[in-house]
């Protein structure tokens, strides 16, 4: 099993349905909010580096978030040898800048 620290990040006034989002999701816990800033700590838990990719990744395509990234890994016992997942080494541009943010 693997569990992810998620800084999430949101415009203060999205910061509810952001969080609603996040609360609907069965492997996110959403520990703790900053109503000014719009930061949202949440736990992510996953069987696998792959379904912790794939879940951050999800996360990040949520309507509303700015950005979301994982802060944090403990990864529990795993035999499996990962060389080279293509979930780390692809581009990946779902964490690119919005072009709003650029004005």
């Amino acid at each position: 099993m693997n569990l992810s620290g998620i800084l999430v990040i949101t415009k203060p006034e999205h910061l509810d349905a952001v969080v609603s989002s996040l609360d609907g999701r069965d492997d996110v816990e959403v520990h703790q909010t900053d109503t000014e800033s719009g930061r949202i700590i949440a736990v992510l838990e996953a069987e696998d580096i792959h379904a912790e990719i794939s879940a951050l990744r999800e996360i990040k395509k949520l309507p509303f978030v700015i950005m979301a990234e994982m802060v944090y890994h403990y990864l529990a016992e795993d035999d499996r040898i990962y060389e080279n997942p293509p979930e780390l080494t692809e581009q990946d541009t779902a964490c690119a800048v919005p072009a709003y943010l650029n004005d």
